[in-house]
């Protein structure tokens, strides 16, 4: 029976975890015994080009910014194997591939051009002429002049 979860990437972006594969294999690192008897490496599959989750507009965004991560079929493979549990490498591998995609489908908002007010310009000179003021006093002065 398959799980109903889906994973929120952006709030217009949501995707179930039947569009997420996932393959394990024995991992190498920490572990002593334990490594060489249980397949706690997750490897994460997602296919880019399948998935009816994501808009023609968000796969071309997908694609020019995980370009190098993505293989020549559009997939999207993660692998983790830091925890000794599988069930903590799949989640990290989760956690993970939520992060890529949320940072790859964000777009900064366009700065809008402002000016500063009369008022703040006046301000900003009449801050300068003051330090300016206040630094020709802090100079050697020729008494024989004044």
């Amino acid at each position: 029976m398959e799980s109903q979860e889906s994973y929120q990437i952006t709030p217009f972006c949501l995707i179930p975890a039947s569009e997420l594969f996932f393959s394990y294999s024995r991992s190498s690192g920490k572990g002593g015994q334990h490594v060489n008897k249980v397949n706690t490496k997750v490897s994460l599959s997602f296919d880019l080009e399948a998935s009816p989750s994501l808009t023609a507009e968000q796969k071309t965004l997908l694609r020019q910014r995980l370009g190098n991560r993505l293989n020549k079929q559009g997939n999207l493979r993660l692998d983790g194997d830091r925890q000794r549990s599988q069930r903590g490498n799949q989640e990290e591998v989760v956690q993970r591939f939520i992060r890529l995609l949320r940072d790859a489908l964000y777009i900064p908002k366009k700065r809008k051009k402002t000016r500063p007010s009369k008022n703040a310009k006046q301000r900003r000179l009449q801050m300068k002429k003051k330090r300016s003021q206040l630094k020709r006093q802090r100079g050697k002065r020729n008494f024989e002049q004044e």
